[in-house]
């Protein structure tokens, strides 16, 4: 695995319980990350999770942040508003729909728009993960233009063959799609063919 740091960040999509368990398989596993959450991204997690803070976060995802770094998301000076700050990738996950936008129209008015920014000028690979639906045109014309910029949109739109029993099931499908686009070897179901 990668010594450099994936950047995760959260914004205000629902689907929180996804940001949430990919902290937690990156965390556990060591994965150097770079964690940015948005003011809604908060909100979420407090009314999709019951997660108010840092330290009950860190507690919802394994107690174990040794290779976590926590950013303030109004601190555009930051290190991952820098090109010169190498990094992995980034994962916005679960991705707003005003993110999208943000992203597709350069505004960067926040650490994340702008960390997500350099990543897609470094040329580097950028996830997003959209829960809302249905989409309008001027979603689709966002994530077209992202998805012509460079980025990879990757919808919280979880499988069925795997034959999931309970929540975290779906919720681990994506995870394992987001982790495959990052090249981290953590396997979370089984794939297509039995493997």
């Amino acid at each position: 695995m990668s010594k450099l740091p994936v950047i995760l960040a959260i914004t205000g999509a629902s689907g929180a319980p996804y940001g949430v368990r990919l902290l937690e398989v990156l965390a556990t596993h060591s994965v150097p990350t770079w964690l940015l959450i948005s003011g809604h991204g908060w909100r979420l997690l407090a009314e999709e999770c019951g997660i108010t803070d840092d330290k009950q976060l860190k507690k919802a995802t394994g107690g174990e942040w040794a290779s976590v770094r926590v950013f303030d998301d109004s601190d555009r000076g930051a290190e991952p508003a820098s090109g010169s700050a190498r990094t992995a990738g980034m994962v916005i996950c679960p991705c707003s729909m005003g993110t999208v936008a943000a992203i597709a129209h350069g505004t960067s008015r926040s650490l994340i728009e702008r960390a997500a920014d350099v990543i897609l000028k470094e040329r580097r690979k950028l996830i997003l993960v959209p829960r809302e639906t249905p989409l309008s045109l001027v979603h689709l014309r966002n994530l077209t233009l992202a998805t012509e910029a460079g980025a990879l949109v990757l919808p919280a739109a979880p499988g069925f063959y795997h034959k999931p029993q309970q929540v975290r099931d779906l919720v681990d499908f994506v995870v394992q799609r987001i982790l495959d686009q990052l090249e981290i070897d953590v396997r979370l179901v089984k794939r297509w063919g039995g493997e």
